[in-house]
């Protein structure tokens, strides 16, 4: 497959075949990855991949929390409740992806099935953990190197095949996640990857949320018209 294409084709997927990945691919894929652009070559990434009973342990940790109102654990700074344009951003790929999985606005039940099938890492066969060394927090420039190597790891599985979903809500119990994965003390959790083969039976999949115009997003300064 082309960059220009996986690029292109790429979308966020939230519902994988219950089929597992191949070790030998996963390596594949994060060696690719591993490529990423880093600040001073600095590398302060740690990927964690899980699979099998310590993935099943995460999402029965994460749900059990969630469900029992324990406030999110988080070991980055949140962004808060996004506004203006982000919040209808954000409300619009909502509509989108409800539209799809025909979840009326007033079903309370299937809207909470669908918030905690976030929490579930969306039942993918695979979980990819993304830390960062602790000796780097305090500032933002690690937490923009991880960007990279995640958007590495998603264009990666996409162009062999795979789908992935780059999920917050998978690590909003932190705790759990770093039990589970047995992650060290000294990196800090960012976010994680969920990850698997596409169901194509799975109706928000086909979701392709919408992109500004170039006009929106970048400035020419000093061109010739």
């Amino acid at each position: 497959m082309q960059l220009d294409q996986a690029m292109q084709e790429r979308r966020s997927i939230r519902g994988f075949k219950d089929k597992p990945v191949p070790k030998a691919l996963l390596e594949e894929i994060i060696a690719l990855a591993n490529r990423a652009p880093s600040s001073m070559n600095t590398q302060p990434w740690h990927l964690h991949v899980l699979t099998g009973e310590p993935l099943a342990k995460v999402r029965e940790g994460n749900s059990t929390r969630m469900m029992e109102g324990v406030p999110p654990v988080r070991e980055i700074v949140d962004h808060g409740a996004y506004e203006g344009p982000h919040r209808d951003r954000q409300v619009e790929i909502a509509k989108q992806l409800f539209a799809a999985m025909g979840i009326a606005r007033e079903d309370k039940e299937m809207r909470l099935d669908w918030v905690m099938r976030g929490f579930r890492q969306f039942d993918a066969p695979v979980s990819i953990v993304v830390t960062f060394d602790k000796s780097l927090d305090g500032g933002t420039i690690a937490h923009f190197d991880l960007g990279a190597v995640t958007y590495g790891l998603v264009l990666a599985a996409w162009s062999r095949g795979l789908g992935a979903v780059i999920n917050g809500q998978g690590i909003m119990q932190s705790p759990v996640v770093r039990e589970h994965a047995q992650i060290p003390d000294d990196q800090v959790i960012m976010t994680c990857v969920a990850l698997g083969w596409p169901d194509e039976e799975f109706a928000a999949n086909a979701v392709v949320s919408n992109r500004r115009d170039i006009g929106d997003v970048a400035r020419f300064i000093g061109f010739d018209e």
